[in-house]
């Protein structure tokens, strides 16, 4: 945080964002997208938050447009105009902005077909947005039908649970910080908690209660967090800092990283396990169990011998060595 608040880190990739070009965003986006799917990701959520005007947020979102009707990985698409407090602006006159201007232009732009936002996510966080501007966005997301699937209790307890469940969110994510009452509310809510065990391995901080969540009946799914702080692009590796971390089992694991996360993004109808009239997205293994591919740490492109999407081969591994 204290990056942050003297104008690095979210501030430092908007600049740059910002200065980018469509083209450029799209090279670069393809990029990822390609190497996230030849590491056996078939449905990844993409987010804005870079922008954090209108302009370049509508940028964001064309380029994940294009993605989404070029490339062979599914997408769910997230606006995150909220990522941060534009510099020269407090967060109630950010949250002003994006109720009264982005979300009436998205709105727009879904109702024309230009693109296809599916969640709204705000970094609830103090110093950022804190309660009284994080639930007036997300309220107006959810008004203009979007599903709620924000940042909390990452930093410090910000009763991020108690807020989601009253909003009705999908998905919470982080929650470093959750209290027992939160966990709770999340479970009786069934409300969806997204760790993200990179995330609090590169920034030092504790781990999220995995196990006391899972006890308590919580459904968890487990991120990759993919962004400048944490340049992950496995969930192979994801999964399995989470087992060594977090104490789930690869079960638990597995569960996390495939239903479960399609479930936090309101996909699990077709996404997330081989089940007669989902789309058929899987992969294939060059290993002698499946645990291989949490068990083992890195060198996962020799695990992954091919990676389906709607039944049709979309990667195959022609270098691998075998086992």
């Amino acid at each position: 945080m204290e990056i942050h608040q003297t104008g690095g880190g979210i501030h430092f990739t908007v600049e740059h964002t910002r200065n980018a070009s469509e083209e450029e965003l799209y090279a670069s986006f393809k990029n990822r997208l390609h190497r996230m799917l030849k590491a056996g990701t078939t449905l990844v959520e993409c987010k804005t938050g870079y922008g954090l005007n209108l302009e370049t947020e509508v940028k964001m979102l064309k380029v994940i447009e294009r993605a989404h009707r070029e490339l062979d990985i599914g997408i769910s698409s997230t606006y995150c105009g909220a990522h941060a407090v534009p510099k020269g602006k407090t967060a109630e006159e950010a949250a002003d902005e994006i109720i009264a201007y982005h979300l009436p232009k998205l709105k727009e732009m879904m109702l024309n077909g230009e693109v296809h936002i599916d969640n709204i996510d705000v970094f609830y966080e103090k110093g950022v947005f804190e309660q009284k501007p994080t639930k007036e966005i997300l309220k107006a997301g959810k008004n203009c039908g979007l599903q709620i699937n924000f940042h909390g209790d990452e930093f410090y307890p910000m009763n991020s649970a108690e807020l989601g469940t009253e909003l009705g969110a999908l998905a919470i994510s982080h929650l470093e910080e959750i209290t027992d009452e939160g966990i709770a509310a999340m479970a009786a809510a069934k409300c969806c908690g997204v760790l993200l065990p990179t995330t609090a391995y590169i920034l030092r901080l504790k781990h999220p209660r995995a196990r006391d969540m899972l006890d308590a009946g919580m459904i968890i799914a487990l991120g990759s967090d993919f962004n400048p702080n944490a340049y992950c692009f496995s969930m192979a590796i994801v999964m399995h800092m989470a087992c060594v971390n977090m104490k789930m089992t690869m079960n638990e694991a597995l569960a996390a990283a495939t239903i479960n996360a399609a479930f936090s993004l309101g996909k699990s109808d077709m996404h997330g396990s081989l089940e007669v009239g989902k789309q058929g997205d899987l992969i294939i293994l060059s290993s002698p169990r499946w645990e291989h591919l949490i068990y083992q740490y890195g060198c996962h492109h020799e695990l992954i011998k091919y990676v389906i999407t709607k039944g049709k081969v979309v990667y195959e591994n022609e270098g691998i060595t075998g086992y």
